[in-house]
């Protein structure tokens, strides 16, 4: 007999939900990569980004002269604010504190969102499948930072810690997302010259 299947410790017990959705997660992501439902307009909207005369802002929005993608350290700015507003949201008289994260978080998106889509315009079918659920992913989580922002400025300041809620959770699977097609896939790397 294998003494895991008798193990119902706790720690087995947290051991084997981890690997149940880890599993379910990890099939999801594959059933996504395999889908073609969204594949003509991914071609679509990939031939249109590409077509755009960008110039010599295509390879800085690449992070050709850095050797490696700038989309990840742009997107320290929303998430890194909207993280730490999310922490000072449960300190007593941080709402000015957490209302200017919010907005400069969400000041951060564009750079990062024109960055990542100059990444996924050359992105092959599969990458670019897990890169929309990403960029979708990241829509709501700009919809919701910006009833955040709209409430904080309200002065309704629990309707915006519940939106900034909502938002964090969607860069939290943005963020997974994103992950995957950097590292699981290897995207990301080109020639630096």
């Amino acid at each position: 007999m294998n003494s895991r299947t008798l193990d119902t410790s706790p720690t087995a017990k947290q051991t084997a939900a981890l690997e149940t959705a880890s599993t379910w997660w990890l099939t999801t992501l594959d059933r996504l990569e395999r889908t073609t439902v969204a594949d003509p307009a991914i071609r679509v909207l990939q031939r249109g980004i590409r077509s755009l005369r960008l110039g010599g802002l295509r390879d800085l929005l690449r992070g050709r002269p850095l050797g490696h993608p700038v989309h990840p350290m742009l997107v320290q700015v929303p998430v890194g604010c909207w993280l730490s507003a999310s922490v000072l949201d449960v300190v007593p008289g941080a709402q000015h504190a957490t209302t200017t994260l919010t907005a400069v978080g969400l000041a951060g998106v564009a750079p990062a969102a024109m960055a990542g889509w100059a990444d996924w315009a050359d992105l092959p079918p599969e990458q670019a499948r897990v890169g929309l659920a990403h960029a979708a992913s990241n829509v709501a989580a700009v919809a919701c930072y910006t009833a955040s922002l709209t409430a904080r400025l309200r002065g309704r300041s629990a309707n915006g810690r519940l939106w900034s809620l909502g938002g964090l959770a969607a860069v939290a699977l943005s963020g997974a997302l994103g992950g995957h097609v950097a590292y699981r896939q290897a995207v990301g790397t080109h020639a630096t010259t």
